[in-house]
């Protein structure tokens, strides 16, 4: 299976941010903690420019505290600020607020000390579906974003306040100008960062089936009731788990979209286990 994403509201996408990074004072950086280095997009380099950046791990509960802290650390050795949050509950928001004052606390002191309360207003960004809206709800008291469960949901801009000197402008997710890793697109799909209509979901699941039949081989066996799959291929296993769902159409055969459906939403569900899809190398 070969990705290719890249609509023309995402050329336009870019063009906005181009222009809007020019009022703002930093940028917080939207990571899906399942894989954060495939949710890096290359064409936000030349947007960012030299604006000061905080990378936030969202769906950090999607994955093990351990896993979470070390990309944390990764991030930070490179020299950038870096946290983690689960951007559904609204306990990590003062530590996100905290962590944006302290990014900008040169601008905010240069202010003070001519007597002006600075506004700082930072641009969100991020891959899309990583949780950007997500994450400004849960900075604010009323819901002001637009949020889904799906990619592509912000089209255009919208600046919201939090507090007297917080203004945040979410910004529409935008995958890369192409995908010549395949690797990272396929991790981009798991996540559910790519749309359905351009990927097979019968190979997706098949690849998320393969890592656990590599990584977690127990996972799948107690989620879906299976037996002894240390001698299978990936098509095998999905097969006898649509068996054991009872997934079969008329005529006897196996309903494959359904199986590959069933398999993708646990996984981002994280009913299969809190693994990334991404380790930090040693």
């Amino acid at each position: 299976m070969f990705i290719h994403w890249f609509p023309g509201h995402m050329t336009k996408a870019i063009r906005m941010m181009s222009e809007e990074i020019k009022v703002v004072d930093c940028v917080i950086y939207v990571l899906d903690a399942r894989a954060p280095e495939s949710c890096i997009n290359p064409a936000f380099d030349e947007v960012i420019g030299t604006k000061p950046r905080l990378y936030v791990l969202n769906k950090a509960d999607m994955v093990s505290q351990k896993e979470v802290i070390k990309w944390v650390d990764k991030f930070r050795r490179q020299g950038f600020r870096c946290i983690y949050s689960n951007s559904i509950s609204k306990a990590d928001a003062p530590v996100i607020v905290k962590n944006l004052l302290e990014l900008n606390e040169d601008l905010i002191e240069r202010y003070h000390q001519k007597g002006v309360n600075k506004t700082v207003r930072a641009m969100v960004i991020g891959v899309p579906n990583c949780g950007k809206s997500t994450l400004i709800n849960s900075l604010v008291k009323e819901k002001k974003a637009v949020t889904g469960n799906k990619p592509g949901v912000t089209r255009g801009k919208q600046w919201v306040s939090i507090g007297d000197y917080i203004e945040l402008l979410d910004s529409p997710g935008v995958l890369y100008p192409d995908f010549k890793d395949q690797d990272k697109a396929m991790r981009l799909a798991l996540i559910g960062s790519v749309k359905e209509d351009v990927v097979d979901v019968s190979e997706l699941a098949l690849e998320a089936i393969k890592y656990f039949l590599a990584e977690h081989p127990s996972d799948l066996i107690n989620r879906y009731k299976l037996g002894d799959i240390s001698n299978k291929v990936p098509l095998e296993v999905m097969e006898e788990i649509g068996k054991k769902r009872g997934l079969i159409m008329r005529g006897g055969e196996l309903d494959y979209e359904r199986i590959a459906k069933i398999i993708i939403s646990d996984f981002r569900k994280g009913y299969l286990g809190k693994y990334p899809l991404e380790k930090v190398d040693v």
